[in-house]
């Protein structure tokens, strides 16, 4: 790259960084001196410098189904993991998935007197992460091929570990490898929702510290794990459960059955985000899951409006029930309800909308969910009477609270 090239490249990512600032999404100023060093180009170069510098994730590979499985993550998410991992000089960091532009970030903050080692289960992800790194200069950074599953002993104990997958549960190896007043950063999966948690270890156990949705493409390896999908309406309409839950199928022309509406008098605004409330749904009903759909059902009315990402559903007693909203007298606010199709739909619609209401008088403008991560030889202790929802994975208990 000529001179004049790289002078572009340095005012692109100037902006990106002034951008992020403006928006909120960068804070920490540490973090922001990164982003204004590492060269992210370098990290993608088969694209053009202005969509290197965009904050948006960059596709690097797909499957042979042509499913995403590996990007460079977009860079404020990026962004908000560094800040939730709170790194300082001298710290030693495992990162979980690799591609070199975090790898380099997370250099650049815990500096000569830290190390960092990044791993990926992909050889072709390892060699451009080891190419990138190279030609920037952070050679120092340990590219390890191996499944991010069993972590990278050899360097071990880290003060963080940040994963930057989505996991579906929580490796006992990165518990093992993890200093004890350390801290694991995870996009973990659960109901449908995939947040960025910071977990401090406490007493053998995970807490968390923050959470905020994010996306990134699936972990590989031993740690794999998918949503199940049950298809509706010719595949226009799916229905989402997670590896843990059982899969129910309401009847094959559910939608086409007659509707029961039942309204909140909930306003939101209309960007409002409904994360909290979906995830309290599924802490609070009975056989959730996640409706998702193609505009073209909306627009035919098979369903009524739900946001492109999907809404929170409940699938009993041959009924399917879900969140969906309505324009308000005030335009630019909607009202909360439910609609559900089946047998028991008047019953369901009441219950989701009743659960909507208790949300909004406790929870809506408080603290948010809370998350304990507790070991697999924990399972045999009963369960916590005070959480509102408590996941069983091979390694671990999800225990989440309001």
């Amino acid at each position: 790259m000529d001179a004049r090239s790289n002078q572009y490249a340095e005012s692109l990512r100037s902006a990106l960084a002034g951008r992020m600032v403006a928006e909120g999404s960068l804070r920490d100023e540490r973090v922001t001196k990164a982003f204004l060093t590492v060269p992210r180009h370098e990290f993608v170069p088969l694209v053009p410098l202005e969509v290197a510098y965009a904050d948006d994730v960059v596709l690097m590979k797909r499957d042979e189904d042509g499913v995403a499985i590996s990007s460079v993550s977009q860079p404020s998410v990026v962004a908000l993991m560094l800040e939730q991992a709170g790194l300082q000089p001298g710290h030693r960091v495992l990162e979980i998935g690799s591609g070199g532009y975090n790898a380099a970030l997370l250099s650049e903050l815990v500096g000569p007197g830290g190390a960092v080692t990044t791993v990926d289960i992909d050889p072709d992800v390892i060699e451009r992460a080891r190419q990138g790194l190279a030609s920037t200069g952070y050679e120092d950074v340990r590219v390890v091929l191996a499944d991010g599953e069993f972590g990278s002993p050899e360097s071990a104990p880290y003060d963080r570990v940040v994963v930057t997958v989505t996991a579906w549960d929580i490796a006992p190896a990165w518990v093992e490898q993890l200093a004890g007043n350390g801290r694991i950063v995870v996009p973990l999966r659960f109901r449908g929702q995939t947040r960025s948690i910071a977990l401090d270890l406490v007493e053998g156990r995970l807490e968390s510290r923050s959470m905020r949705l994010c996306g990134f493409v699936c972990m590989q390896g031993a740690g794999a794990s998918y949503e199940r999908v049950v298809p509706l309406e010719k595949d226009t309409v799916r229905l989402g459960f997670d590896t843990d839950q059982q899969v129910v199928e309401p009847p094959p022309d559910v939608l086409r059955r007659p509707a029961t509406q039942v309204w909140s008098g909930v306003l939101v605004d209309r960007e409002e985000p409904l994360s909290d409330l979906n995830l309290w749904l599924a802490c609070t009903l009975d056989r959730y899951c996640v409706l998702t759909a193609d505009r073209s059902a909306v627009k035919k009315r098979r369903l009524a409006p739900i946001p492109g990402w999907g809404t929170a559903a409940t699938v009993a007693d041959d009924t399917l029930t879900y969140l969906t909203s309505r324009v308000a007298k005030n335009t630019e606010t909607v009202e909360l309800g439910a609609v559900a199709h089946g047998p028991a739909a008047a019953e369901h619609a009441e219950q989701m909308v009743r659960q909507i209401q208790i949300f909004t008088t406790h929870h809506r403008n408080g603290p948010g969910p809370a998350l304990t991560i507790h070991p697999s030889e924990q399972l045999t202790e009963s369960p916590d009477d005070k959480a509102c929802l408590q996941i069983e994975r091979p390694h671990t208990r999800l225990v989440v609270s309001w």
